[in-house]
């Protein structure tokens, strides 16, 4: 072709790419919806990306742009999206008209990265109800006390190393200790599988957890890509992990079962659940199947549940007069057991602990967003007065932001001040607190993560003192480089050993004695 043909080809190309890629750009004026002016392919998205702000204060301040509207538009690079502010529609989206919004988008193709495209999570429609249905037996109050001793034991080894190694003070990474307590956590509950981290941070189970779930800014790009171009990344062949980590887990998994099937072996754990389920044919979950829900409880118990558990640890170091109030609890709680093993209901009734489990959670949600697809047609309420209602129809995305509803004076006095105690009073309603999102898609292991926190920090803290050093980062901000919470400096705390059993209770009945404590 002549130079003149070939560039009105290429100009023709770019327009249709143009077109193709921003086709929704008007999306929101069509429909008479208040939204945010996009940038071309970023949308509203650049802050994020070019690292200008951390995902979780960005989000923040979008949900506050718009302070007297119901909801808003938002453009996820190139997919409109409806972020709902008002927790009552939530509430309507979420629980009441549920048959309405029952799926997440999803990131990544089903078939070429099954690990994260088949779980759970991902599942849709009736195939998701199914597994809901199958799953959901795993965490009622029996099952999580059957699996009860399994964490206690992972938290006597982890609380026991970490005395050991703190008996002259030292500086700690947090997310390193958690991560592999939760490892060893998620390894003998949901895979049948006995690893001690501590004493061996090589095992296999833990060094390609710390490989395939390390969120770089190069995973999260690719999150991102699988999210906002779901056509590209399929015809790129993404996968958020390799081959590895599948190959590895069904291996796992198939000689798990083939080992118990052949000595009978029974084990209170999820391989054990999906084992004795069947569906309406009688029909078993195939070894596939089985390791892809087993893979997920992975990566959440190894990323989310540590990252919660970092979080926890710092605010308790660094919040003096509420370390004091869980110190005194703990010490209640060890009082309560019986030869010195915490039993499924001394951990479950320390209130205080779960109130400032709840608190953290409030603060700094783990998800940034929730999100909801819409398969079948619904209508909207005016986002204000004098507003027309919006149809939203099937393949529309919707988002719910924690880390703007928790931060809203609206709904909670003072805000950006840590205390729990607001979860003790009755000033937080239901609706506006949803770190693990709500309704029936609401997270299935949140009461275990909980229980596994509560676990650990009731060992620890008995025996440790938790204090900031000169590497924490106090007060918290946050990493841009990645879309999790991740300070600059990462969690590092100083840890010291009690000297002894009266300092353990002496120090708690000084300030009893002297008011600290109510």
């Amino acid at each position: 072709m002549d130079p003149i043909t070939t560039a009105l080809v290429v100009v023709l190309l770019c327009i249709l790419a143009y077109r193709f890629l921003w086709s929704s750009a008007t999306s929101f004026e069509k429909r008479g919806v208040e939204y945010m002016k996009p940038w071309p392919i970023v949308g509203n998205m650049a802050p994020v990306l070019f690292r200008r702000q951390f995902f979780g204060d960005y989000l923040r301040s979008v949900y506050f742009k718009f302070r007297d509207l119901k909801y808003f538009g938002f453009y996820n690079f190139i997919t409109p999206t409806i972020v709902i502010r008002d927790p009552e529609l939530i509430t309507s989206i979420a629980v009441k008209n549920f048959d309405h919004f029952t799926d997440h988008a999803g990131f990544v193709n089903e078939e070429m990265d099954p690990l994260m495209g088949k779980n759970l999570f991902a599942l849709r429609g009736d195939r998701w109800r199914e597994m809901r249905k199958l799953l959901s037996p795993a965490f009622t109050s029996s099952k999580m006390k059957s699996m009860f001793k399994l964490i206690i034991d992972c938290a006597e080894k982890t609380s026991a190393f970490i005395a050991e190694g703190s008996k002259k003070g030292r500086d700690w990474d947090m997310q390193d200790l958690f991560r592999r307590y939760a490892n060893d956590v998620v390894a003998t509950c949901s895979f049948g599988i006995a690893v001690d981290s501590m004493n061996d941070p090589d095992n296999v189970f833990y060094k390609l957890g710390r490989e395939s779930l390390n969120f770089s800014t190069w995973v999260s790009l690719k999150i991102l890509t699988g999210r906002s171009f779901p056509t590209i990344s399929r015809l790129l062949g993404i996968k958020i992990f390799g081959s590895k980590p599948r190959k590895f887990f069904t291996e796992v998994v198939a000689e798990t079962t083939r080992m118990r099937e052949e000595k009978g072996i029974h084990r209170p754990d999820m391989i054990q659940l999906m084992l004795d389920s069947r569906d309406k044919d009688g029909n078993r979950l195939s070894v596939d199947e089985m390791t892809n829900q087993a893979f997920v409880f992975f990566l959440a118990g190894f990323e989310t549940t540590a990252t919660m558990m970092c979080l926890v640890a710092q605010l308790i170091a660094t919040n003096p007069e509420i370390k004091s109030k869980v110190l005194l609890e703990v010490e209640e709680a060890h009082r309560k057991m019986a030869d010195g093993q915490p039993t499924y209901d001394v951990i479950r009734d320390m209130a205080y602990l779960d109130a400032v489990i709840d608190e953290t959670s409030r603060m700094y949600p783990v998800a940034g967003f929730l999100d909801r697809i819409c398969v079948k047609e619904f209508e909207l309420p005016p986002a204000k007065p004098g507003a027309q209602p919006v149809i939203v129809k099937p393949g529309d995305t919707l988002w719910f932001l924690p880390t703007g509803l928790h931060h809203d004076p609206k709904y909670y006095k003072d805000p950006e001040n840590f205390r729990p105690e607001r979860f003790l009073n009755g000033e937080v309603s239901p609706n506006t607190y949803i770190p693990f999102g709500l309704g029936p898609r609401v997270c299935i292991g949140n009461r275990f993560a909980i229980m596994e926190s509560k676990i650990l920090l009731c060992h620890l803290l008995k025996s440790c003192v938790l204090e900031p050093c000169e590497r924490t980062t106090d007060p918290l901000k946050f990493s841009k480089k990645t879309v999790t919470l991740l300070p600059l400096t990462g969690y590092w705390l100083n840890i010291r050993t009690k000297k002894d059993e009266s300092e353990a209770n002496g120090d708690i009945a000084n300030k009893k004695a002297n008011g600290a404590v109510s």
